[in-house]
């Protein structure tokens, strides 16, 4: 036993509350991007977030992805995340973060509605 790990607690790792149909299987990590994780994604994507400080270019990116998945055509509901601990648990250092089936796809600069597209077509790309 050594003396020098005293006082040190093990990291937990705690997985978001998922709000999509796959039953927690997008948070967790058990999916990648390029697979379903659940049985209506929508060519591979299940959840679509954006991760924000409540702030004016945070707010900005969240109206920007809704809009790219409106263009789309994706059946998906955009999530706005403010909640700093639910932030921090992606390991998001800098806002606004787009997240897709928990994965960080995009962070620290505000995405035209455009880049947005660009980015969802070419993961959807992937899955294919």
């Amino acid at each position: 036993m050594s003396l020098f790990n005293f006082g040190k607690k093990k990291k937990e790792k705690k997985a978001p509350d998922c709000t999509c149909s796959c039953s927690g299987a997008c948070e967790t990590g058990e999916i990648d991007i390029s697979n379903d994780c659940c049985s209506d994604a929508n060519n591979g994507i299940c959840c679509i977030k954006v991760l924000g400080a409540r702030c004016k270019s945070c707010h900005e990116q969240y109206e920007n992805a809704k809009a790219a998945v409106k263009n789309l055509g994706i059946d998906i509901k955009v999530e706005y995340i403010t909640d700093l601990q639910k932030v921090m648990a992606y390991g998001v250092m800098s806002m606004p973060a787009i997240v897709v089936n928990d994965k960080v796809v995009s962070m620290g600069k505000v995405l035209k509605t455009a880049d947005v597209e660009k980015l969802l077509d070419k993961l959807q790309k992937q899955r294919r």
